[in-house]
């Protein structure tokens, strides 16, 4: 194994989050490539979260923030397997960042498959209308629509979105480094999102 510097440590452990003896373990395997490391401490996270995926997780913590004028204000529900984890000052603090994300992101639902068929129909829909009009061939068009389909889910459906606080990283992935890290299944159980005016088919999602 290679011999890895602290500074090079410091280095992927600000890219990834990942803790210490994680980030050096990974750039010995990885022969001090930086991102050869981080592919695999992201795939290592992966795998650690689909082996405790299946796990119960019925502690954690509801989180809530409201705006400074009080015109709107979140409730977020971040589960645990433990209560021990419940009160990790890494979790509590995911779970106010992911309240604030909520309250900046504004999604509706919390995964793709809650969107519900009929809205996405209609998207598609009208996406395809659009990228006929545009002109382009059928080949083409589907690919097109395929991925503004994405891009439309990615708008409104919350572990689909852009980390509001490194938006190279999905919600889901950064819930995965999570995961990784403190070694408990954790789980975005639901969540209310109230703006003053808002119609109650826009505050909701489970």
């Amino acid at each position: 194994m290679a011999e890895v510097s602290a500074q090079l440590v410091k280095q992927l452990r600000d890219l990834t989050g990942a803790g210490f003896n994680e980030c050096r373990n990974a750039l010995a395997e990885s022969g001090g490539d930086l991102e050869k490391a981080a592919e695999f401490l992201r795939k290592k996270g992966v795998a650690t979260a689909a082996k405790k995926s299946g796990r119960v997780a019925n502690d954690g913590i509801v989180q809530t923030y409201m705006h400074h004028n009080g015109r709107m204000g979140v409730i977020v529900e971040v589960n645990s397997e433990t209560d021990f984890v419940a009160r990790n000052e890494q979790f509590r603090q995911f779970a106010k960042d992911l309240a604030l994300h909520i309250a900046n992101a504004s999604p509706r639902y919390l995964r793709r498959e809650d969107v519900p068929q009929e809205a996405a129909e209609k998207e598609r829909q009208l996406q395809i209308e659009r990228t006929v009009a545009e002109g382009k061939s059928e080949a083409v068009a589907a690919k097109i629509v395929d991925g503004r389909m994405n891009k439309w889910y990615e708008d409104m459906v919350l572990m689909e979105q852009p980390w509001f606080f490194d938006d190279s990283k999905k919600v889901s992935e950064v819930v995965t480094n999570l995961i990784a890290e403190i070694k408990e299944n954790i789980v975005v159980r639901r969540f209310v999102r109230f703006e003053l005016g808002e119609g109650s088919s826009d505050d909701a999602a489970e």
